[in-house]
């Protein structure tokens, strides 16, 4: 039996661009936020996303709901972006529930990309996320086309 020869990807979305992930993100504007419960259960959400350039990824929740307790606990998150169209993205990485000045910027950037926000308010979190680990699933060209990437800080 012949080998095969390797597929060559067509990628619309490159995951180690950190650039092209954020604006990808930001035409998308919200993703389901995956959190994990003191008992180790899993918990999605669907929330805002906004993101920066150098690929932190930003969202905010009122403070009493249940990702940002979880985020006490366990401070790793898994995002999905991209629900409706042919490219996805699956993230994974640290997540920071931010204060103070880094608040205020990124609770700023957060409003600039989602007008009308909440993310400054009173009783609000501003979390930031910072993946170390990215994939892109396309399926623009027919077939399903995987790729990955790590990130380091």
């Amino acid at each position: 039996m012949a080998e095969s020869s390797p597929k060559v990807l067509s990628m619309t979305l490159d995951p180690a661009d950190r650039a092209a992930v954020a604006a990808f993100v930001r035409s998308e504007g919200r993703a389901v936020v995956a959190t994990v419960t003191a008992e180790a259960a899993p918990e999605a959400a669907l929330v805002g996303l906004a993101a920066l350039d150098d690929g932190t990824l930003i969202f905010d929740a009122p403070a009493h709901t249940r990702k940002i307790a979880n985020l006490h606990g366990h401070a790793r998150v898994a995002v999905v972006v991209g629900l409706c169209g042919d490219v996805s993205l699956q993230l994974e990485g640290a997540a920071t529930l931010t204060e103070g000045d880094e608040r205020q910027r990124l609770g700023a950037a957060y409003d600039a990309q989602l007008p009308g926000s909440h993310a400054l308010d009173a009783g609000f979190a501003v979390v930031a996320v910072h993946p170390d680990w990215v994939r892109v699933y396309d399926v623009s060209s027919g077939g399903a086309d995987v790729a990955e990437a790590r990130w380091r800080p």
